[in-house]
């Protein structure tokens, strides 16, 4: 696999593949890359999106003085050594690995520590876990869009538990049936409903990125109270879908027209170009593994070995206010600010971004990620 093509790359931006990173031949974007010496800053990005999005905060921090980092991660891009196979090797997208993965890589290009890891989306629970188990190797943490509420407990007490009542059964059987997104990634059906998408790949991550972002009007999020299907029913049909309705389907529904599509300055159609090539190319699942090893709780034993550690690094947390992942795990962000980081130097939610704050809101996002880091 050949590295992106500069062409498509903002100047100062250049694209290489760093070979033998635990299996991995990692494809990267760096910028402040001339010269020696720089501290370093490391970007994860989330599903479905690559190292790409942050092609408007790269120059910024690297005109500040770092040396920017962002891969392609496991399971995206032009990165390869990954198990694409629906019954391949899930136990590879578990997080600890994930860690693993940044730690080669930071460690291949000559660093004993980066300055912040800084993540978004799905990004965001890596940057989390690598800022938890390395504090030494990733000295501060900024998260994204996803708040991360800590390690999973371990059971206190032998008493018996009563048992949890099935959430999914539950969506199912509202007047109007649903069912959750992240069980919907994990099913086998799901790569195939995208890739094959009957508007073709473009169309479909077109639509996806405007049903999540601030262009599409009706996101104006609000904290739930509980984990029920009541509650979770008055979220977005991208994060609670109808039952009878793939991701593709949903977000049809939802297409903008030629005109906002044509007014869409964040995300113009050749760089969504970019989005669309890879994943018609490579297909979904690499990234929709990290969901299925998430949901079948098979790794939740090895993480608990961290229960009751808490992020001790600063660190810092930024969403678009029109952004309703700060609210689809109730309590998840008021469990991030007062337990699982014990250092946190500020929330930030900004105006006129949805989902994708890193590209709909750079200038806003790189302020205030700059203010994050001169502090530290």
């Amino acid at each position: 696999m050949e590295p992106l093509n500069a062409a498509v790359l903002p100047a100062g931006i250049r694209a290489r593949i760093v070979p033998d990173i635990n299996g991995l031949a990692i494809h990267m974007l760096e910028a402040g890359f001339e010269g020696e010496g720089r501290p370093c800053l490391l970007l994860l990005h989330g599903f479905p999106e690559l190292a790409y999005s942050w092609r408007k905060v790269m120059l910024p921090l690297a005109a500040a003085g770092y040396h920017v980092i962002a891969p392609d991660q496991r399971g995206y891009g032009r990165t390869t050594g990954w198990d694409a196979d629906y019954d391949g090797d899930l136990g590879s997208y578990r997080l600890l690995n994930l860690v693993r993965d940044m730690l080669g890589l930071t460690a291949a290009l000559g660093y004993r520590s980066v300055d912040a890891v800084i993540g978004h989306d799905f990004g965001a629970s890596s940057a989390a876990w690598c800022a938890l188990v390395r504090p030494d190797v990733f000295r501060s943490v900024a998260l994204m869009s996803a708040p991360f509420s800590g390690p999973p407990p371990l059971p206190l007490g032998m008493a018996p538990k009563k048992p949890a009542a099935d959430i999914h059964a539950a969506l199912a059987a509202l007047p109007r049936p649903r069912k959750h997104y992240q069980w919907y990634y994990s099913t086998r059906e799901a790569n195939g409903d995208m890739q094959g998408a009957p508007q073709g790949v473009h169309a479909f991550l077109r639509a996806y990125y405007h049903h999540k972002s601030a262009d599409w009007k009706a996101n104006k999020p609000f904290p739930l109270k509980f984990w029920t299907a009541e509650e979770l029913a008055k979220l977005p049909t991208y994060y609670v879908m109808d039952l009878a309705r793939n991701m593709a389907e949903t977000v049809a529904a939802e297409m903008p027209s030629p005109a906002e599509i044509a007014a869409c300055k964040w995300l113009p159609d050749e760089e969504l170009k970019v989005y669309s090539d890879a994943y018609a190319r490579n297909g979904f699942q690499g990234g929709l593994q990290w969901y299925r090893a998430r949901t079948t709780g098979r790794f939740n034993p090895e993480m608990e070995v961290f229960s009751g550690r808490t992020i001790d690094v600063p660190s810092c947390f930024i969403a678009g206010k029109s952004d309703w992942g700060i609210y689809q795990t109730p309590g998840a962000i008021e469990k991030m600010e007062k337990a699982a980081c014990t250092d946190m130097r500020g929330v930030h939610l900004i105006e006129g971004a949805g989902h994708w704050v890193q590209q709909e809101q750079p200038a806003e996002v790189s302020r205030l990620l700059l203010e994050f880091l001169k502090a530290v």
